[in-house]
């Protein structure tokens, strides 16, 4: 995975007046932590920044004054309004690490028939190595017919990347197509000898 530079200054405003002051400037606060070091107070570019985030995972390389560091977005606050960013935690992070990421899991194929595919599980947990975070795995139900289920456990994982979550975990099952339901003979008959009695 490719590594997005992002100017980065170093902060010592804290609190919510600080951060109002610059959120005005189109710029957002933020804190790196990670590997026992001291805390560091940032800000960065709000435009960059919201670039940046919509790729799952990114790794952001932070490079200013004091600052030259790599890290991984680990959570990110959003005004539930407006939807900008409020805040960003950031995770440093080393090549050669193993990080516990998220990924998606995106379905590949068309099953038999009618069937149709229930996906229980859009992201799966895995561990992997920070600096190559998969961008996420494949799951082919092409030609699949009902009964057909994927576990966890089954998923291939790219190599270096293994399974952090419950490998029982069911990721989506192949089901037969919904059927309309048709009026049971009891019911039918009862309805008929009503018309005839009328």
């Amino acid at each position: 995975m490719s590594e997005v530079r992002i100017a980065t200054e170093l902060r010592n405003e804290f609190g919510k007046g600080a951060a109002r002051k610059i959120r005005r400037t189109n710029k957002v606060p933020a804190v790196l932590y990670g590997h026992g070091t001291e805390t560091k107070h940032l800000t960065l570019p709000g435009h960059e920044l919201l670039l940046a985030l919509r790729t799952p995972n990114v790794l952001i390389r932070l490079q200013g004054e004091g600052v030259d560091e790599i890290a991984l977005p680990k959570g990110v606050q959003r005004d539930p309004i407006k939807g900008f960013i409020e805040h960003v935690d950031l995770l440093l992070v080393k090549r050669g690490e193993k990080v516990v990421v998220e990924i998606p899991v995106t379905v590949t194929g068309d099953p038999v028939g009618s069937a149709i595919v229930e996906q229980q599980l859009v992201t799966i947990s895995v561990e992997t190595e920070a600096t190559h975070i998969p961008t996420g795995v494949e799951v082919d139900v092409d030609g699949k017919d009902a009964g057909f289920a994927v576990h966890a456990s089954d998923l291939n994982l790219p190599s270096g990347t293994t399974l952090a979550g419950d490998p029982e975990a069911l990721v989506l099952q192949v089901i037969g197509a919904p059927v309309a339901q048709l009026p049971e003979e009891g019911e039918a008959a009862e309805g008929e000898s009503a018309e005839a009695a009328e």
